[in-house]
């Protein structure tokens, strides 16, 4: 013979939990914009409002968008290591040293081609046909 009642089943094993069930609660208008405020100031950070008020996170970036002037929906923050204008002054300025440098140079071949011309007018030589100079 089987005795069926015997085996307990998975149910009556576990033991009952009491479900926390949250009230719905409304927030007046007053109330999301003064805790907007103290957000936005730094006196919170969303996750320790959240907890603090049991409210989700979610909800909490929603009252921002909506009441904070400075904070929308859709707003993106481009975050970069060197701002453009201080990229570009650099770049500039590398420039500037670029055309200092090729100036010095373009004056030492002029002063040697000068040298060169100076010499062959005193010995009466070419001395660019008869050398082979490297300038």
């Amino acid at each position: 013979k089987i005795n069926l009642f015997m085996s307990k089943s998975k149910s009556d094993s576990k033991k009952s939990t009491n479900l926390k069930i949250r009230q719905r609660r409304i927030f007046s208008e007053s109330f999301k914009r003064e805790k907007v405020q103290e957000l936005t100031a730094g006196l919170y950070t969303v996750h320790s409002f959240s907890k603090l008020w049991e409210v989700a996170p979610y909800t909490v970036y929603r009252w921002i968008y909506k009441y904070s002037p400075q904070y929308k929906k859709g707003t993106v923050m481009v975050v970069q290591q060197e701002s453009e204008a201080q990229k570009t002054a650099e770049l500039l300025a590398q420039v500037a040293e670029l055309e200092r440098r090729l100036g010095q140079k373009q004056m030492q071949l002029d002063y040697l081609e000068k040298l060169v011309e100076l010499a062959s007018k005193e010995y009466d030589l070419d001395i660019k046909k008869n050398f082979k100079v490297k300038l």
